[in-house]
């Protein structure tokens, strides 16, 4: 399968051409022919599986074909995304989508001056990439209509509700109009999710690319059980590794990360952290450090991670457990991209283990646990093992076999 045989118009495929894109992935193959009909379309698929350009270029397509019968620069199609990092990268996806076509498309977010953004929205765009506050407050403000919309995007709709977004979308969905296509993606599927995505799709198509809540099976995952206090001992002797190219290290807090950062720092392991009380603009740099690997390291909490998009991210490095384990499937898609070979190690403290437990229960996948190690801590894995042997005898004690019922003898 090529992207030449999804009926795509030649200004997109020249684009697709400066990017290398050949060989659509799954969830581009299912998903452009569906919403190149007009249908509405709910996609279940992890981070990292191409979903960005599986909605996008059927709008700018459709955008592209339509911009003759309608010349006025007004809001057609509205991305919705939870964070700053995200709304930014998809803007420059589209920017590359749609090169060779005459769309207008602009980017908002909170955290930043808004005179840049509604200079732009004053002299009219086709497509709008927005975070639900900086949306809700340009909209009050008299600033967006989005009475136009032909398309609406929920992005990483799990992620909204993890962030108390779901308030404000149910605010923005009222302004929509009726008619329009709506495309709604997530990388699980929990039961809020599922109640919003039938509030918002109308007879929709469903493509799920890999196994809710799965983890990406080329990614080789690994469990190292460590005391709280030499995590960051363990972390510096795994990272004198040069083979590890581009680590991208989970932490709990934005404390936490700034912590470990200076640690690493210190030690001379060129390290930056990003998380939401970092300026903008300091968040762009460390992540275009980044992306040029100028920096090795990048220190993240899981709200300012979404939108990280880096090619060849070699390692993923889960310092903290999370307290929701749907997210240790989001956080370890950040490697093993688009077919990719990935490496995801997690540290576990007595404390996490229940997190641990969860985790185990989402996955149903055994993680690789690593004995040989400096720092290992034989009590936490008995206090694992014990707990599950526990749990086996309290089944076995408590459970009593229905009586077989006896023939009528006649």
């Amino acid at each position: 399968m090529t992207f030449e045989k999804l009926n795509l118009v030649e200004p997109i495929l020249r684009a697709l051409k400066d990017q290398n894109y050949i060989n659509p992935t799954p969830i581009q193959a299912q998903a452009i022919p569906i919403l190149l009909e007009g249908k509405d379309l709910l996609g279940v698929a992890q981070t990292g599986t191409g979903k960005t350009a599986a909605f996008s270029i059927p709008i700018i397509q459709q955008l592209h074909q339509n911009l003759t019968k309608n010349r006025g620069r007004n809001i057609k199609a509205l991305i919705l995304t939870p964070t700053r990092e995200l709304a930014i990268q998809i803007e420059e996806n589209i920017k590359e989508y749609s090169k060779y076509t005459n769309l207008c498309h602009t980017v908002i977010f909170g955290g930043v001056p808004q005179k840049k953004q509604t200079d732009t929205l004053r002299s009219g765009v086709d497509i709008l990439i927005a975070t639900p506050g900086r949306l809700l407050d340009l909209i009050n403000q008299k600033f967006i209509n989005l009475k136009t919309l032909e398309y609406f995007v929920l992005d990483e709709a799990d992620q909204m509700l993890d962030m108390g977004f779901i308030h404000d979308i149910k605010k923005i969905l009222p302004l929509l109009p009726n008619k329009r296509q709506s495309l709604f993606f997530s990388a699980t599927m929990p039961p809020e999710i599922e109640k919003l995505a039938n509030n918002i799709l109308n007879h929709p198509s469903r493509i799920e690319v890999t196994p809710v809540s799965s983890t990406v099976d080329k990614i080789e995952q690994s469990l190292y059980y460590v005391e709280k206090t030499n995590k960051i001992k363990l972390l510096i002797e795994l990272l004198q590794n040069k083979n590890l190219e581009s680590i991208l290290v989970f932490a709990k807090t934005k404390h936490g990360s700034d912590k470990i950062s200076k640690q690493l720092n210190q030690v001379g392991i060129r390290t930056e952290a990003i998380h939401g009380n970092k300026s903008q603009n300091a968040r762009q740099n460390a992540l275009k450090n980044f992306k040029d690997k100028s920096t090795r390291v990048l220190i993240a909490t899981d709200i300012a991670a979404r939108g990280i998009d880096v090619d060849h991210l070699s390692h993923v490095f889960n310092y903290d457990l999370p307290n929701v384990p749907e997210t240790y499937v989001h956080r370890i898609g950040r490697t093993g991209r688009a077919g990719r070979n990935g490496v995801a190690i997690a540290f576990c403290d007595h404390d996490e283990l229940p997190l641990l437990k969860d985790i185990h229960k989402l996955i149903k996948k055994d993680i690789t646990i690593v004995k040989e190690h400096t720092y290992r801590n034989d009590d936490i894995e008995s206090s694992f093992l014990n707990n599950f042997k526990k749990k086996e005898n309290n089944f076995k004690r408590n459970f009593k076999p229905k009586n077989k019922k006896r023939s009528l003898k006649v």
